[in-house]
C-alpha cells in the first residue's frame, strides 16, 4: 500500500509543503489562538468515511463530496493540479462520491449511483480507464459495472459488485486474483466463483470476505501476507485463510492483512517485524494470530508498519512501529499490543495511512495524527502529532 515511488515523488515536493506550512508548538490540542481557529474551522466538514495511505488522505463528507489532502505530486488528490495541500482540497468533477479508498498514489471512489471513478498515477492501468495515463481528476473505470464498494490497492484496484456481490480488480498483474499475471487496463473478474461482501487492496496482494464470512486472499505471499498457512510465493487466484475463524471484515495493509470476526476478535498475519501484527510478538506469521488484549473490536485497518482499529465502544486502538507518533498514544514508543489512542475522543471509523491515521467521530468530524511530512494530516502544518488533531477547514 505504501509507496517507494511515492516517498520519491514526494521527496521532490517537500521544499514547497514545507515552506506553506505552519508549525504549532503543542500536538496535544489547541492552546493557541491558531490552534482554537483550527478546531472550530474543522466543523465546516462533516465527513461519513475517511481513507489514509502513505503520505495523503481522502474522505467523503456527509453531503457526498470527496476531499483530499497532502502530497499530490502524482495528481493522487485529484483536484486538477500537483500542487501539496496542507488542508482539505475539492476532488473536482463536481461527483457524489460516498466513498473513497487512497493509496500511496492513486485514488478511487464511488458515487452515489455506485460508478466508480479514479485519479492519480496509472502506469500499471490502476485507474481502470482502458489507458496507462495519469489522471490529476477522476475518470470512469471502464466496464460498465456497479459497485457496492471499492479499494485502491499499491499498483492495483478491486472492487465489489452490486448487486451480485462479484470481485473485480484492475492494474499490475499477480495481484489481480485472475490465475494469470497479465497486467488489466480495465476490471477483470477474480477467479473462484465466490460472492464477496468486501475487498481491500494491499502492496502486493489483495483480502476480500465472502457473503458466508470466509475470508480468501490472493498475490504475493513474500511474508505470509495472504494467510493460508503456505509457504512464500503468490497466489494468483483466491485462497482460503486458515484457522477456521469467521471474518465480519478483512482489510490488507502494506505487507501485512487483518481482520475481525463475527465475534469480533482481531486477527493478523503476514509480516510482524514491527509489532503490527499485535500479539506480542515481531515475527512474520503465516497464518493468523489473535490480536492480544481481548479488545472487543469492529473493524481493522492496517497500514505500512501498524495498524488501528475501532471497538464496538467507538474506541480506538493502535499498534506496531511508533516512530512518528502514528499510534495516536502521545509517545513515540513502539507497542507490540493494543495501545488506546489518548485524548477521549470517540471515534465510528479510522483510516490507517502509511505513517498516519484518521478517525472520523460519531458527529462526523475528523481528527487525524501520525507522521505529517506533507500535510496528511491535514491541520494546515507538517508538525507531527502523537495525539489527535482536528482536521482544518477546506482551501
Amino acid at each position: 500500500m505504501r509507496s517507494d515511488r511515492v516517498f520519491s515523488s514526494a521527496a521532490a515536493l517537500v521544499i514547497g509543503v514545507l515552506g506553506c506550512g505552519r508549525d504549532v508548538e503543542s500536538p496535544t490540542g489547541p492552546t493557541s489562538a491558531g490552534e482554537a481557529a483550527l478546531a472550530t474551522s474543522a466543523a465546516a466538514l462533516a465527513f461519513s468515511q475517511l481513507s489514509g495511505s502513505g503520505f495523503n488522505s481522502c474522505g467523503v463528507t456527509t453531503d457526498f463530496r470527496a476531499f483530499c489532502w497532502g502530497v499530490n505530486g502524482l495528481g493522487e488528490l485529484g483536484d486538477g493540479t500537483t500542487i501539496p495541500r496542507l488542508t482539505p482540497v475539492a476532488v473536482a468533477g463536481g461527483h457524489q462520491f460516498r466513498q473513497v479508498s487512497t493509496d500511496g498514489h492513486h485514488t478511487c471512489a464511488l458515487t452515489t449511483d455506485n460508478r466508480a471513478y479514479c485519479w492519480g498515477f496509472n502506469d500499471s492501468g490502476e485507474l481502470g480507464d482502458g489507458t496507462t495515463t495519469g489522471r490529476l481528476t477522476p475518470v470512469l473505470v471502464l466496464g460498465g459495472l456497479r459497485f457496492r464498494q471499492v479499494d485502491a490497492g499499491h499498483d492495483h484496484t478491486c472492487g465489489v459488485t452490486d448487486p451480485d456481490g462479484l470481485a473485480y480488480c484492475w492494474g499490475i498483474g499477480g495481484a489481480l486474483g485472475d490465475g494469470t499475471t497479465t497486467t488489466r487496463l480495465i476490471p477483470v473478474r477474480v477467479a473462484g466463483g465466490h460472492r464477496f461482501r468486501q475487498v481491500s487492496g494491499g502492496e502486493a496482494h489483495t483480502c476480500a470476505v465472502t457473503t458466508s464470512d470466509e475470508a480468501y486472499c490472493w498475490g504475493s505471499n513474500r511474508f505470509g501476507q495472504v494467510g493460508d498457512g503456505g509457504d512464500v510465493g503468490v497466489r494468483l487466484r483466491p485462497v482460503l485463510v486458515a484457522g477456521g475463524h469467521a471474518f465480519q471484515q478483512v482489510a490488507a495493509g502494506f505487507q501485512h492483512s487483518c481482520g475481525v470476526t463475527t465475534s469480533h476478535r482481531a486477527f493478523c498475519w503476514g509480516y510482524g517485524r514491527l509489532g503490527q501484527i499485535g500479539d506480542g510478538k515481531t515475527y512474520l506469521r503465516f497464518s493468523p494470530r489473535a490480536v492480544a488484549g481481548g479488545i472487543s473490536f469492529d473493524r481493522v485497518s492496517p497500514g505500512s508498519g501498524h495498524t488501528c482499529a475501532e471497538t464496538t465502544t467507538n474506541g480506538v486502538y493502535c499498534w506496531g512501529n511508533n516512530q512518528y507518533g502514528q499510534l495516536g498514544d502521545g509517545t513515540t514508543t513502539q507497542r507490540l499490543t493494543p495501545v488506546a489512542v489518548a485524548g477521549g475522543i470517540s471515534f465510528s471509523q479510522v483510516g490507517t495511512g502509511g505513517w498516519h491515521a484518521c478517525g472520523r467521530t460519531p458527529v462526523a468530524v475528523a481528527y487525524c495524527w501520525g507522521g505529517n511530512f506533507f500535510g496528511q494530516l491535514g491541520d494546515g502544518t507538517t508538525t507531527n502529532r502523537p495525539t489527535p488533531v482536528p482536521l482544518a477547514g477546506p482551501m
